[in-house]
């Protein structure tokens, strides 16, 4: 049997629209709506935007959250535990979080998957300059 908190975390889908008005940095709350786009229901991704936030917090008041303040997290966010896990394997597949000696931290590898594969799309198919990404 397979327990969610072991299930494997190496990756996620992300929704990517196409059209300028759709963009993260147009939005009125880009927090939300990259997680819309992780998330297919509007209460997981508020929920996960609100674990993000916590995980945030924590990370700059120098005491990071650990893995085992689950019991707190479900109840925070008011969920199960195989929710949050759910949850929280998608936030680590996608790279926005990591976990480190049982702490959990933002993670960037996120970014640095997204502008390698942006990089190779503007280079290698539509054979632009890197320098003339920017």
């Amino acid at each position: 049997m397979s327990i969610v908190k072991n299930a494997p975390k190496t990756a996620t889908t992300i929704v990517i629209r196409s059209e300028s008005s759709a963009r993260i940095s147009s939005s009125r709350d880009p927090y939300y709506s990259l997680m819309r786009r992780l998330f297919q229901e509007d209460a997981t991704a508020i929920r996960g935007q609100k674990f993000l936030n916590l995980v945030e917090s924590r990370q700059k008041e120098g005491n990071p959250l650990r893995t085992e303040d689950w019991k707190m997290i479900i109840e925070y966010l008011g969920v199960s535990r195989a929710s949050f896990y759910s949850m929280r394997n998608k936030l680590t597949g996608a790279g926005l979080i990591t976990v480190k000696n049982k702490k959990y931290h933002l993670s960037g590898q996120f970014s640095k998957d997204l502008m390698d594969m942006a990089r190779w799309w503007w280079t290698a198919i539509l054979e632009n300059s890197e320098e003339s990404m920017d």
